[in-house]
């Protein structure tokens, strides 16, 4: 029996978020014991599990945030799953690096990610194949169990699929800071969405992807091997104004986040609106499976049967679980109706 028994609206499983750089007012590159924070409030978006994200950054920070994370909540927390740290960078292409900067990008080495696996190790690392040193270093990665995705990249398809070869088996926000579709030169993406057994991400967010695009995608990988993603960042949930992500000054406008040369910055939008943005596009039931299954797998996470969510007929939260205890309940919120944050069901 589910914890909302006898409520009117859709039990879905609880959403899963691969790419959450921070929120609400905190960046996890910067304070990684902000996760703790974060995660308390990202229920009442219908997240009941997700990865925090450290994008490009000094040497001491991914380790630091690896420490944080196996360090474990503070006493008498609740709030959505962080699953590990996902290590987007220092190892990509200056040429495709988007917002993170450019002083603190490093070629790939195993001597680089030892530090991270006797700290971690992290569940996923995001790399660029074509620098050199990639290949030995994917299949160290992969070797200890690190999921390997392929992004901010400038790769070839011969390139990509010599990475997917090594042990890469998933590839980072799709179409975005990679070489894409052209057609006398088929890069990253092309090769992502031919590679019938390789995962991606996609910011369905209705900015950073054309929902031409992300139609496009679904139809050829299908939803099994599309996880949509937020790229959320410190500014998500805190309205207009400037924000950092890292070390990197960025504007909000909306759920759009670019930093000061106009560069998209990561995004302010929550799982929930990328939920309603990629049903409009493919479908409530695929958007669903995109959001909840899809990723689920690619981090080899098996949700609790209590993580559920509530939604309404727009795909709007009504209440969220986390192993069975409501978390966030907007009724209570509103004052007209039962249930409670932290209550058992």
């Amino acid at each position: 029996m589910h914890p909302f028994t006898g409520r009117a609206g859709t039990v879905v499983p609880g959403f899963v978020d691969l790419q959450v750089n921070g929120g609400f007012g905190h960046d996890f590159t910067r304070d990684p014991t902000s996760i703790w924070e974060v995660a308390e409030r990202l229920p009442a978006h219908g997240v009941t599990a997700f990865v925090p994200t450290i994008i490009t950054a000094a040497a001491t920070v991914p380790v630091r945030a690896l420490e944080v994370l196996a360090a474990g909540p503070p006493p008498g927390w609740v709030g959505a799953t962080p699953l590990g740290i996902h290590l987007e960078g220092p190892m990509i292409s200056p040429a495709r690096r988007g917002t993170h900067p450019r002083h603190l990008v490093r070629p790939p080495s195993p001597e680089l990610v030892r530090p991270w696996l006797d700290a971690g190790p992290p569940l996923m690392v995001t790399l660029a194949p074509e620098l050199p040193g990639a290949l030995p270093t994917i299949e160290l990665l992969a070797e200890a169990g690190v999921v390997v995705a392929v992004g901010h990249s400038d790769a070839d398809a011969a390139t990509t699929r010599a990475a997917f070869a090594a042990g890469a088996r998933h590839v980072t926000h799709l179409f975005n800071a990679m070489s894409g579709l052209a057609h006398r030169r088929p890069g990253v993406a092309a090769a992502t969405l031919l590679a019938d057994d390789v995962t991606f991400g996609l910011i369905a967010d209705g900015v950073h992807v054309h929902l031409d695009m992300v139609r496009l995608a679904v139809r050829i990988a299908g939803p099994r091997r599309v996880a949509v993603v937020t790229d959320a960042m410190a500014g998500m949930g805190m309205g207009d104004g400037p924000h950092a992500i890292g070390d990197v000054a960025v504007d909000v406008t909306g759920i759009e986040v670019r930093n000061r040369d106009g560069a998209l910055a990561g995004s302010a939008a929550t799982m929930d609106h990328v939920v309603r943005t990629a049903a409009g596009a493919v479908g409530r039931r695929e958007a669903l499976a995109m959001a909840t299954r899809t990723p689920a797998t690619v981090v080899g996470h098996v949700p609790d049967p209590g993580d559920r969510v509530l939604l309404d007929d727009d795909l709007q939260v009504v209440a969220t679980a986390v192993a069975g205890t409501i978390l966030h309940d907007r009724a209570t919120i509103a004052g007209t109706g039962s249930g409670a944050h932290g209550a058992a069901p």
